[in-house]
Order: C-alpha cells, then structure tokens, then sequence
C-alpha cells in the first residue's frame, strides 16, 4: 500500500488582501509630504501632497456613496493626467466601485459602444472634453450623471441632464471614509482596447493583479523605481492605466508629476526641469516630437535620466539619440491591455555591460525580457512550442496573474488556449528571455513563402534623417503573392527619393527583403494609442498590384 500524502501545512502568515487602497495608505502615512503636481486643463499648475490626495479620495469616496453608487458599478472618466483623475482611480477602485478609463481620442461611435457596454453609472470628465460629452451625454442614457472636474467657477456652458461639479461633490463630504476590506479578487478596473479590428474589448483587472502588477514594474530590472524619483507619466491615465504608474508610484513613494492635456515639447520640458522629473514614459510619437524640440532649441535636458517608450517600437536611431545627444537612457517596454499592460523590459544583464556598443544597442532594440509573473513562450501554426534560440520564430503567448483570463462581457474565444493567451505578436525569443516582435501576425509579409519583418525595415527607414515616420505593409503580387510597400513621410523641409529611399536598404537586409516600391505621404494615420494605422494604410495601398 502506498503511503499516504500528508494534508499541505498551512503558513502561519497573517492574511491581508492586495487592495488598491493599501497603496494610497502606505504613501500617506510613509510618504505623506511627497507631491504630486498637476498642470490643469484651467491652464494653472497645481501642488499638494499623498496626505492630501488620500484624504480628498475619501471624500471622493463618500461623494459616491451619496450618489447611490453601488459595489461593483462603473465609473467612467474622460480626463487627462492630473490630480482629480488620480483621485478618482483611487476613491472609485478602493470603494468597491470600478474605474472605467475612457480614451477620448477614439471615434464618437467606439466611445458610445464603450460607455453602454461598461453600463457606467457615471462618468467624470475634464473641461476639455465637455464638448464632446455632450455629444455623447443623448446617445448614452444609462448615464444618471456627468461629473465636470473641475470648480464651480470653471463649470462648462453645456446641456446635459444631470451635470454635476466635482469641487462642489467633495466640498459636502467629510474625510472619515474607511476603506473597506475586499476580496483581492475584486474587479478594481475597466480599460478597452482601441477596437482596430471590430468593437473595443474590455479588459477588467482585479485588486490583486493591479496590486502585482505595481510590484513587478517597480522592480529593478523593470522600471526600477524608488522614493528618490519624480515621475511624468506622458502617456495617459486612460491608456491602460498610464502602464500602471499611478499605482507604482505611492507605492514606492515616488513625486509625480502630471503634464495634462498640454504634450507637446516645450510643455514637456518646462515640467521635466522646473520640476527635476528623472523619469518619464511614453510612445515612441511623443518622444520623436521631444527630440525634434530639444535639437531646435539646443536644449539638454538638467535631471531626466530615464525614459521609458512602449506602445510601438523604438528604432535604433532614436535610442542613441536620446543616450548619445542628450544623456537619457531609453528603455523598451512592451506589453498590452490585456496584460495590465507590461509583459516585458529591456535591461542588460551583467554580462551584456561588457558588449560593445554596437552590440548593447542591437539588443536595446528588441522588447526585453519578461518581468516577474509573465511566462511567455512561442507556438507554431499547429501550437507547438518553438526553441528560445532566438532565430525560431512563431506566435507569442503569455500566461500570469495580471494577463486577462477573458473580455468582459464575452465568453473565452480563440485568443485564449490551454491557459496561455495569444498576444497576436510573431516574435523570436533567446536563449536569455530576450523577446523581440518581428511583426503583428496580421503585419506579417508572405512572400513567396518567407516571412518578411515590417518592423525591420521600418527601423531600419526612420534611421534616415530626412525621415520623420515611415510603415511597410504587404502589397498584392501576382507571382509571391506578397511584397513589402514602403510608406514615408518625410520631416518638415526634407527631400528624399524613391532611389535614395531603397538604395539605404542596402547592405542592411536580404535584397529579397527589400521594399517594392516606395509611396511618399504627408503623414501616417495614427490610432488613438498612437500606434501606426496600418489597416489604414492597407486600405489605401495593399491593393497595389506589384509585378
């Protein structure tokens, strides 16, 4: 008879849930004085501390409570990076009620789809956008109210039916909310993707995937973060939670800094020295535009140190701009929605500070290795586990605790298999964890039955400095049924040529990679995320008929 297997012993530990709210408590209490300053969409610069955030966030707490809100509704918000968007994440999530970050740069008909289908019970938003709600307010009458962020005295002109002050909320409420006690697998979030291939999908994350989330991107193989750094999240509040920055930062006790809807170089910069930011974040768009800005006013930044870019990939050309012209590292990020968002960072290992420079910045080109609690792998068409020996490549699939089992309001469909979810990614994986995306599996060029990396080529393009942006995208061919088109545009008084276009190629790919045929444009189509539109540009030029 076998023995018998004894019953696991239990820890002794105490049991505390991972709550959004515990990390609002810790920063107040261990880094109350810490501040966090916000530009206003009123157009001022605003400044208090976590002490104050936490107790106004109490207030904004019991201002729902009075509102009728109910554990588990939605509260939907269309505002830009700053304190009272900050607040609502924090009063919403750690009440038991969800926050529903709404991206306002997606089309009228996506953003109604979005608010009727999250059932939001009301959604707050910045002065800016109050035209936009009110066109919205009629089509979503599921609505009981819209909550204006701002005072009184700034309250936009607008008829909706129910229009509500958010100084004037917070004003009638005392700061004697308690938190309460959740289960960790409460839903403590709501963000939609950007819908580029039928209706927005909702991704609900939890307290306690939020919670580890915050803990692994603050490591320092991640993001590397502490209390001695201030943080200007550039990429929104309602892009995926700014990648989980304004949950990281109480969490470590970091200074944050919110740009609000002003993004552009000289706003930047004002913020990054006046403030002595060391750390910001966002798309490679934003930090193409900062570049351009910092060379025509010979500008070196005095404190940013870090700058972290995801969202698209970074070429090769604007890592070492930023490290070579203006003593800032670059550091790729990759992830998604639908994994809270970051899977992946990359940092050097020890043995990589030893390479050569032209070595270092090949590998800082790829999206980095995975971060604690992602396990992420490559399959081919039949499923089947590649090698991790950097030259395979297949489909990529994640799995982990802040990876979306399935969308809100939708069973498990075909992205989800056998516990992994497929990214939609084509990407090689090395030997030491390196992953770096070859293509979107729908960007993907056949030709003749290889496989051509758009992406390649593209960082290869935006190299050239008369290039400001550049995609490829498969055109039709009569004989390899695929061939790469190469779309351009070109930076402000530069020229360039079909020949020099593809005659800079040369030597750097496989001449059977090399572009077709080369279509200038005056710029590219972005999608609210600020990602290249391809569809778009397949639209327009995939029909071309290469021979």
């Amino acid at each position: 008879m076998p023995t018998p297997t004894p019953a696991a012993l239990s820890g002794l530990m105490m049991d505390s849930p991972l709550l959004i709210s515990s990390l609002l408590e810790h920063a107040d209490r261990f880094h109350g004085d810490v501040e966090i300053v916000s530009r206003r969409s009123e157009g001022d610069i605003h400044r208090y501390t976590y002490h104050d955030a936490h107790r106004r966030c109490r207030q904004l707490a019991k201002a729902f409570q009075r509102l009728g809100c109910q554990a588990g509704d939605r509260i939907g918000t269309l505002a830009w990076n700053g304190y009272r968007h900050f607040e609502t994440y924090f009063a919403s999530s750690g009440s038991g009620l969800v926050c529903h970050t709404i991206n306002p740069r997606l089309f009228p008909e996506q953003l109604r789809y979005i608010i009727n289908h999250a059932a939001d019970a009301y959604v707050l938003f910045d002065i800016g956008f109050a035209p936009l709600v009110a066109q919205l307010a009629p089509a979503c009458p599921g609505v009981k109210g819209w909550i204006a962020m701002t005072d009184r005295a700034h309250l936009p002109s607008i008829e909706l039916p129910r229009l509500l002050c958010y100084e004037e909320l917070l004003a009638a409420e005392e700061e004697d909310f308690c938190w309460p006690q959740l289960d960790e697998r409460t839903a403590s979030s709501l963000c939609y993707t950007s819908g580029t291939t039928g209706d927005p999908k909702g991704v609900l994350y939890s307290h306690r995937s939020t919670v580890l989330h915050s803990l692994a991107i603050a490591l320092p193989d991640a993001l590397n973060l502490s209390s001695r750094d201030t943080i200007l999240p550039v990429v929104p509040m309602f892009h995926v939670n700014a990648w989980g920055i304004p949950y990281a930062a109480p969490m470590v006790g970091a200074k944050l800094v919110f740009p609000g809807p002003k993004l552009d170089g000289a706003s930047l910069t004002e913020l990054f020295d006046s403030e002595a930011v060391n750390l910001t974040a966002g798309v490679p768009t934003v930090w193409m535009g900062l570049l351009q800005y910092w060379r025509e006013q010979q500008h070196r930044p005095q404190t940013l140190r870090r700058v972290v870019v995801g969202g698209a990939a970074a070429p090769a050309s604007m890592i070492e701009a930023f490290e070579c012209e203006f003593g800032c590292d670059l550091l790729h990020a990759w992830g998604m929605s639908e994994m809270s968002p970051v899977g992946t960072v990359n940092t050097p290992k020890g043995k990589h500070l030893q390479q050569s420079r032209e070595a270092r910045l090949a590998q800082q080109t790829g999206q980095g290795r995975p971060l604690w609690g992602v396990d992420m792998r490559i399959v081919n068409d039949a499923g089947i586990a590649l090698p991790h020996d950097g030259k395979a490549f297949g489909d990529l699939q994640v799995k982990g605790p802040w990876i979306c089992a399935s969308y809100y309001g939708r069973e498990p469909g075909k992205e989800h298999v056998d516990g992994w979810f497929s990214t939609g990614d084509v990407a090689t994986i090395d030997p030491d964890g390196y992953m770096r995306i070859t293509d979107r599996s729908k960007d993907v060029i056949k030709s003749g039955g290889e496989w051509i990396s758009s992406i390649a080529l593209e960082n290869i393009m935006v190299a050239h400095p008369a290039v400001a942006e550049a995609a490829v995208i498969a055109a039709r061919h009569d004989k390899w049924d695929e061939r790469p088109l190469l779309v351009v545009s070109l930076k402000p008084g530069a020229s360039l040529s079909r020949e020099e276009a593809l005659a800079w190629f040369e030597g750097k790919v496989a001449k059977w990679w090399l572009p077709d045929e080369v279509v200038f444009v005056e710029a590219l189509p972005h999608t609210a995320t600020g990602k290249v539109q391809k569809l778009k540009l397949r639209e327009q030029f995939g029909q071309t008929l290469l021979k």
